[in-house]
């Protein structure tokens, strides 16, 4: 059995390839890590508010804002009057954001079943629920450190 250490710097090295793999995809597309990060957001949710996108990424509004004007002027996005407030801008997916998006989502798949390819059903449940349980703790300490820190201020 590996130890906890071998486990975790398997982890830590996936987290590393993965981010290399994104750079690599990013190349020349104008498009950061953040930036697709709002754009899977704004693909799940549809046309949204810039609050609304701020709450689902957890950063602040000024934060959103930035992130919105580069993907508006890399064609990615538009903002238009929010139909019914307003106060409130309406941020879009544009044709390109629209097609780069469903080309995100078949190269996601396309990666997920390469990953496990030749993996047995067996070994993948197994894997799931480690990583489940990894994910799990991992989140509850990046939670806890929230809070510990909210109770500081």
């Amino acid at each position: 059995m590996e130890s906890p250490e071998v486990i975790f710097d398997r982890v830590l090295e996936i987290t590393v390839l993965l981010q290399k793999d994104l750079a690599r995809s990013f190349e020349g597309n104008g498009l950061t890590l953040s930036r697709t990060h709002l754009l899977w957001e704004l693909h799940r949710l549809g046309p949204s508010t810039q609050q609304a996108l701020a709450t689902a990424l957890e950063v602040t509004p000024r934060n959103i804002t930035g992130l919105v004007d580069a993907l508006v002027t890399t064609g990615f996005v538009s903002r238009s009057p929010h139909p019914s407030d307003r106060r409130a801008t309406l941020v879009t997916l544009t044709d390109l954001g629209t097609s780069t998006m469903s080309e995100m989502t078949a190269q996601h798949q396309e990666l997920s079943q390469h990953l496990v390819a030749g993996i047995d059903e067996d070994h993948l449940t197994h894997l799931a629920l480690g990583l489940e349980t990894i994910t799990g703790r991992l989140r509850a300490l990046v939670e806890d450190a929230a809070q510990a820190r909210q109770g500081d201020a």
